[in-house]
């Protein structure tokens, strides 16, 4: 867990959301330390604050809940996806995305050959079934979800879905997250036409989003869109990443270099930022990276 809940809310909080439930403490202040990691870590994203907080929240204290928790985040590269999914394993479980109970799956990386698809899902039905049963309560990272193979995760369908139990094997205290930068396009737009009217970007709504990026999701193509998770309504939420400003670059610059010890003044994280490529053409205004290339870019403005 983050050092700066074990700082905040003590050694409890370097303990697993297992653990609570096992001995009946209240989950609240892993809660917490997950709202405080959100608001102070992840910049420029009111929206996946607030839906992800909520989300997790209302799950982890119900733990009667009729399916698992799935979540699908959208965005640009370098708004913060891998960096959510990261928040949320290193406050449910004591090692985080190291521990027992939490999976990632790099689409083209573990599932790189079309023509091996049937023998992928054999294993991915088999490695999430083992995870399970070892661990109740896993999380599961798909990450670069638009390039999974056609009818691939179909496969695990029935795991997601509302069933007591798949073969005597209960998946419903697990979470799926699927990475993707589906939809970052539209995500982009309705960021760019409330700049251009003149309106804030933090009163940016889900009802302006949320149902536009599950239409242009189902239109779009690949085994993730077109997958039986969209047709039979198993995402439980759709969480756009808005695009990130010249503002949040600085902000992502200054944590960039407090990780490293240091104290970056004004202006070496103005020059960070303005190296950075911003679009579109004409207003300039979102950073094309985001904020994925920050921690490297920051060792040419060291002394």
């Amino acid at each position: 867990m983050a050092g700066s809940c074990k700082a905040s809310f003590t050694s409890l909080c370097v303990v697993s959301v297992s653990f609570f439930l096992k001995y009946q403490f209240s989950t609240d202040v892993v809660m917490r330390c997950l709202a405080k990691d959100l608001q102070t870590k992840l910049h420029g994203q009111h929206l996946v604050q607030s839906v992800v907080l909520k989300a997790i929240q209302g799950f982890v204290n119900h733990p009667e809940s009729n399916k698992p928790l799935t979540l699908s985040f959208h965005g640009w590269s370098g708004t913060g996806k891998n960096f959510v999914a990261r928040i949320i394993a290193e406050n449910l479980y004591r090692d985080g995305v190291k521990s027992e109970c939490v999976r990632l799956f790099i689409a083209p990386f573990h599932f790189p050959h079309a023509r091996l698809v049937d023998t992928y899902k054999g294993q991915l039905r088999e490695a999430i079934r083992d995870m399970v049963l070892r661990c109740p309560q896993t999380l599961f990272i798909f990450d670069e979800a638009e390039k999974l193979h056609p009818g691939f995760i179909d496969a695990i369908k029935p795991y997601m879905d509302h069933y007591d139990n798949v073969d005597g094997v209960t998946y419903r205290r697990a979470i799926f997250l699927f990475l993707s930068n589906i939809g970052g396009a539209a995500i982009n737009d309705v960021a760019l036409d409330f700049w251009h009217s003149g309106q804030n970007r933090e009163d940016i709504g889900m009802e302006d989003l949320e149902h536009r990026l599950r239409a242009e999701t189902m239109d779009s193509q690949g085994g993730f869109a077109q997958s039986e998770l969209m047709s039979g309504h198993l995402i439980d939420f759709f969480v756009p990443f808005l695009p990130l400003e010249y503002r949040h670059v600085k902000l992502c610059a200054r944590d960039a270099y407090a990780a490293r010890g240091i104290d970056a003044d004004e202006t070496t994280l103005d020059e960070v930022a303005k190296a950075m490529l911003y679009v579109p053409k004409e207003e300039r205004l979102f950073s094309a990276q985001g904020c994925k290339s920050i921690p490297q870019r920051i060792n040419f403005f060291l002394p």
